[in-house]
């Protein structure tokens, strides 16, 4: 099992796939690296050999960022946006969507964990009649 950036790349997939399971990774970024790496984007990881997998793992290495380093650089500028009190940080505090979504309708699940919270039911109230 080939391990790059940490990540244990399933066996029976393409090598171009498999990739994807690195975060950070997406399938423009996958056909990259293979074509820098100059391996078939078709073969199957459990196929390839020690060789190709250290010319991807390096050009990962060097050309990327990914998994852990991308996590942390993406919860330190959240984290900045919510310091400046910014808009955009007033919304990731509140957890409500970010980038201008409607919340009327529609934002309960936006994201995870879900923006809004289930709909409280309030049921069984009578108004109150005038005499």
């Amino acid at each position: 099992m080939a391990r790059i950036a940490g990540v244990d790349l399933p066996r029976e997939k393409p090598v171009e796939i498999a990739l994807r399971y690195i975060f950070g990774i997406g399938p423009t970024t996958a056909k990259q690296v293979v074509q820098k790496a100059q391996v078939n984007g078709a073969t199957r990881v459990k196929d390839l050999t020690e060789e190709e997998v250290n010319r991807i793992r390096e050009i990962i290495d060097r050309e990327y960022v990914v998994e852990g380093d991308l996590r942390r650089e993406i919860k330190m500028n959240i984290d900045r946006l919510k310091e400046i009190g910014c808009y955009r940080g007033l919304r990731h505090r509140r957890g409500l969507p970010v980038r201008g979504q409607r919340t009327r309708t529609n934002a309960r699940t936006v994201g995870w964990p879900p923006r809004r919270r289930p709909r409280q039911t309030v049921g069984g109230r009578k108004r109150a009649t005038k005499k």
